[in-house]
């Protein structure tokens, strides 16, 4: 699985940012930072704008997250992915046949050998590893747990995006808007 060959997923963290993306080529779109009440419109609009949401279950405002919350984001809102650092809401994504995307921090040795079990307990689509700008790491992720990765987070330069798609990512996250043309 790849994003039809869009290697840049603009990560939305407003909806000016959201409504400008709207208009553009790009399909698929990370929503972040978002508002319970604005879910269904932003789902309305996107679909309505052939767009695929990557939805950030973890920051949704308004929004606890567990279970029963990602049971109502797939049935409800029907993102076209979930992203979290939570086994129940990435399994809940995969049982309901939406694309099941696990957040990885690079924080120390312990940080990433629990995200290691956890990807093992779940198979997860894909793995976001965060931060982003660390290439050998990237491809040691891809390695360890044989998943494909998803570089994210301080990715602030096109070089650094070739250098991770270069390591192995698939694709990479960024808010930089900049950044969100190149692929």
């Amino acid at each position: 699985m790849d994003f039809n060959g869009q290697q840049v997923l603009p990560a939305i963290k407003s909806m000016k940012d959201f409504e400008n993306v709207l208009t553009s080529n790009i399909e698929y779109i990370v929503m972040l930072e978002v508002h319970i009440s604005q879910l269904e419109s932003i789902m309305r609009y996107a679909r309505g704008h052939c767009k695929k949401v990557l939805l950030h279950a973890d920051l949704i405002q308004g929004l606890k997250n567990d279970e029963y919350s990602s049971e109502f984001l797939c049935q409800k809102i029907k993102p076209d992915g979930l992203i979290s650092t939570r086994g129940s809401v990435l399994k809940t994504a995969k049982k309901n046949g939406i694309l099941s995307i696990q957040r990885l921090f690079l924080l120390d040795t312990i940080a990433i050998e629990t995200s290691y079990k956890l990807a093992e307990r779940v198979h997860p689509d894909f793995i976001e590893v965060l931060p982003g700008c660390v290439p050998h790491l990237i491809e040691k992720v891809n390695i360890e747990t044989g998943i494909s990765v998803i570089a994210g987070g301080l990715i602030t330069r096109k070089e650094e995006i070739n250098s991770v798609l270069a390591s192995g990512a698939k694709a990479v996250t960024t808010s930089r808007k900049e950044l969100w043309s190149i692929s």
